[in-house]
């Protein structure tokens, strides 16, 4: 291509024109146009009959998507350019054209049958002397950029590169560029209607610096592209070599091998994360010598991310009339605790994402706390997984070890959901009271995020290294005292307390549940051992003396041990066992370790304490002998204990004339010894204050204490009682001991509600605001009293009593 000067170009007066889209005609292109409007094909028609140099006007169209464009929908400026060449094909008018000269449209002269325009010329503005410093620079950047651009294989002639060397007009030299660079539409229009040399080749140069600059970065990712492919390529020999060299050794199942945990990866519907991870293990393991001991860990790792439950899940079909038979038929009673149960069901299936607090069941050992998330799970048509937590002092127990450990194992939830085979489990965390922390860690701290809501959706197992999705887990957790469970952790769940049974509960379970369940474990019918209700009455009060059923359950296995024997031996008939007879199956009695006085006695009184087996008995004794002024406490007692009994005297003290004391006699010259039998256990708490204060009063009045009467309570200064807790466990302990009157702080009067109906006909319980009142009822008149106004029962002496728990 040779570039026509634009100097020697003759403007018409007219001339026919031509809408051009997609495409903008610039000085010094050559281009080939389908013409298929029949008003360009006329206007190409009449360049070549009216015209001598086949003058016609290219301008470019303003939307490329319009058919049919009026002179408002065109650009004012275009090129004027000439045809070179026509040929008809297929009844469409193909042209060649080539552009000569920038120019403006004037005006429009006709609009049918075709555009016909009057052009204004477009010349450059001269370059003024102080640019011409900056020209030449533009030029020079401007050729060694084509240089560079031709070398790097951009699309570009070189025998234009060739023709652009030794032109110096800068205009002339940005048209040549524009008319052989591909460059867009809307940026080829603002180049071609920039009249100011030196701006339209700053502006073409600025788009070869664009275009090197993909090129650079084209080569580059080619560059990549290539050296990818030679390394595939090495990697496909090397390991067809490799699969033939085991193929001679014989190795050749590790490689089927590693393609079948491959398709298992796949398969297994992991997230993204986890199916990442996944897949360079078994590429890495592939890698790897197949004996090495790294091999083994790796592949460990993928068995265990494989054996992971992502995807499988119980279906879901809460049914809250179910619910309640399934409650009713696994547990007898607690019917507080299955309401609440229901109501949490209930949140379930109305909300199934719900995040609702975590379920916690407090109380002594063998109430049913473990066997009532079991029967969640059996509602909820749930698997279950129990977790005991007992004992547990590391936090990798919970998160796992890392793998750079021998023996390294995932944690205990993530394995208690492989137990469970699906991801949407009832996890029982049992014994949560009993964790522990070391050196190692502290465990609760990692149940933390287990058992918040708000973050078990990415539980992160040290062992499987990827987020974990707790959230459809439904966590219970057990445990018999609260005091342990760390603050943070006890705020994240809801605790639900769960007293002892009554003599009456421990009847009915045992007939409904444990003697059924005993004779099934023991392969005995039910007709070779018969077990009466009272029978099981006499076992109950004379071999147990616990809030819960276990040591019942160990009896009764017992029994039926007795029985499987003389069957084994071929004894027949069936073995009656009786009330009277329960001995010689058994044992002798197992007595409480407490031993409760036969009679009224001076300074003994029967208290009622609370423990983490539920509640006790427990006897204070208290002696006065000569010697200095003082209290001795003994029996391993605690500080709050020891605060209470000195409390107990400084109010005795302060009133002992109202009780007819001598304070020289009754303090000065004697020291007050207390003692709380089983010393090798220790006690403390407050809610013995109101014992140690009757039995100091007894042995100061020397008046007996009824042996009927139990009592609890905290005591002040002033001898108010307040109120303690633990109180329907406390009035158990009392009825398993056969006491019939028990003295209550009054503050404590609305927990008599909890009571079972049973419990409360068998027990008169007598609210106390003061400790006087506690004497009134306690103390019996002495004989020695001669007539003195103290703190007497109004009741005569009480009788020995022969207690049904005895």
């Amino acid at each position: 291509m040779s570039p026509a000067p634009t100097d020697d170009v003759t403007f018409p007066a007219t001339v026919p024109l031509v809408p051009v889209k997609d495409l903008v005609v610039s000085p010094f292109m050559i281009v080939p146009l389908n013409v298929a409007r029949a008003k360009s094909a006329r206007a190409i028609e009449t360049s070549l009959q009216d015209s001598g140099d086949r003058m016609v006007f290219l301008v470019a169209q303003r939307e490329a998507a319009d058919p049919d464009p009026e002179p408002e929908a065109l650009h004012t400026v275009g090129c004027l350019g000439t045809v070179l060449r026509m040929a008809r094909t297929d009844g469409r008018v193909r042209v060649l054209v080539q552009g000569l000269v920038r120019a403006r449209v004037a005006r429009f002269v006709e609009t049918e049958p075709c555009f016909v325009v009057e052009p204004e010329p477009l010349p450059d503005v001269p370059v003024p002397a102080e640019a011409r410093l900056r020209s030449e620079a533009l030029m020079r950047a401007t050729k060694d950029n084509i240089d560079r651009f031709v070398k790097a294989g951009g699309r570009f002639p070189e025998e234009v590169a060739l023709v652009v060397q030794p032109v110096e007009d800068p205009g002339r030299l940005a048209d040549l560029v524009i008319a052989n660079l591909r460059v867009g539409p809307a940026d080829a229009q603002d180049l071609l209607e920039r009249v100011d040399p030196l701006q339209r080749l700053a502006a073409i140069n600025a788009v070869l610096e664009k275009e090197l600059g993909i090129l650079d970065m084209r080569q580059q990712i080619e560059e990549e592209a290539r050296q990818q492919m030679s390394r595939t390529q090495r990697e496909y020999f090397l390991r067809q070599q490799l699969r033939a060299i085991r193929t001679e050794l014989g190795d050749e199942g590790h490689e089927v091998e590693l393609d079948a945990l491959r398709q298992r990866v796949e398969q297994a519907g992991m997230p993204p994360a986890a199916l990442h991870e996944a897949r360079r293990q078994v590429e890495r393991l592939a890698r790897l010598n197949p004996e090495s001991n790294e091999s083994a860990v790796v592949r460990h790792h993928v068995d265990r991310l494989l054996a992971f439950p992502w995807v499988e899940e119980s279906p879901e079909a809460v049914d809250l009339l179910k619910a309640r038979a399934v409650l009713d038929a696994d547990h007898d009673g607690l019917d507080e605790v299955k309401e609440r149960v229901l109501e949490h069901l209930a949140v379930h299936k109305l909300k199934a994402d719900a995040r609702g607090p975590i379920l916690c069941f407090v109380g002594p050992p063998g109430v049913g706390k473990t066997s009532l998330g079991r029967s969640i799970a059996r509602a909820m048509g749930r698997e279950c997984v129990r977790i005991s937590l007992g004992g547990v002092r590391d936090e990798a127990a919970i998160r796992g070890h890392r793998r750079t450990y021998v023996g390294a194992m995932p944690g205990r939830i993530v394995q208690g959901l492989e137990q469970a085979g699906t991801r949407n489990p009832v996890v029982i965390l049992d014994e949560l009271d009993k964790l522990g922390g070391d050196g190692r860690g502290d465990p609760s701290a990692a149940l933390l995020e287990v058992l918040d809501p708000a973050l078990n959706h990415a539980f992160r197992d040290h062992f499987l290294d990827v987020p974990v999705d707790l959230s459809r887990v439904l966590f219970v957790s057990t445990a018999n005292i609260v005091d342990p469970i760390p603050g943070p952790l006890r705020d994240r769940v809801e605790l639900i307390r769960l007293s002892g049974y009554t003599e009456d509960e421990k009847l009915r379970i045992a007939r409904r549940h444990i003697v059924p369940r005993a004779l099934d474990a023991h392969g005995i019918d039910r007709a070779q051992l018969t077990l009466s209700d009272a029978t099981l009455r006499a076992l109950i009060r004379d071999y147990t003396h616990e809030a819960g059923l276990r040591t019942l359950e160990k009896h009764v296995a017992t029994l039926c041990r007795k029985v499987a024997r003389r069957v084994a031996e071929g004894r027949t008939g069936k073995a009656r066992v009786t009330a009277a007879r329960l001995a010689d199956w058994l044992g002798p009695p197992r007595r409480a370790t407490e031993r409760l006085p036969d009679v009224d006695e001076v300074g003994t009184v029967i208290g009622l304490a609370w423990t983490q087996a539920g509640g006790s008995v427990v006897v204070v004794e208290a002696t006065r002998v000569r010697g200095g002024p003082g209290l001795k406490l003994t029996g391993q007692l605690g500080e709050v204990m020891k605060e209470s009994a000195h409390a107990a005297l400084s109010f005795l003290r302060a009133r002992a004339e109202a009780y007819g004391l001598d304070p020289e006699a009754s303090f000065a010259e004697h020291e007050v010894h207390v003692h709380v039998p089983a010393g090798a256990i220790p006690k403390d708490g407050p809610s013995a204050g109101v014992t140690m204060a009757t039995a100091i009063a007894s042995v100061l009045l020397q008046a007996p204490v009824r042996n009927d009467v139990a009592m609890t309570g905290e005591i002040t200064l002033r001898g108010h009682v307040l109120p303690v807790g633990g109180l329907k466990e406390k009035l158990l302990a009392a009825v398993r001991a056969g006491i019939r009157t028990v003295l209550v702080p009054e503050a404590n009067l609305p927990d008599l509600r909890d009571l079972p109906p049973g419990l409360r006909r068998r027990l008169r319980v007598v609210p106390c605001r003061h400790v006087e009142e506690v004497f009134r009822e306690a103390l019996v008149r002495p004989a020695a009293s001669n007539g003195v106004e103290g703190p007497w029962s109004t009741s005569a002496t009480a009788p020995a009593l022969e207690r049904e728990a005895r």
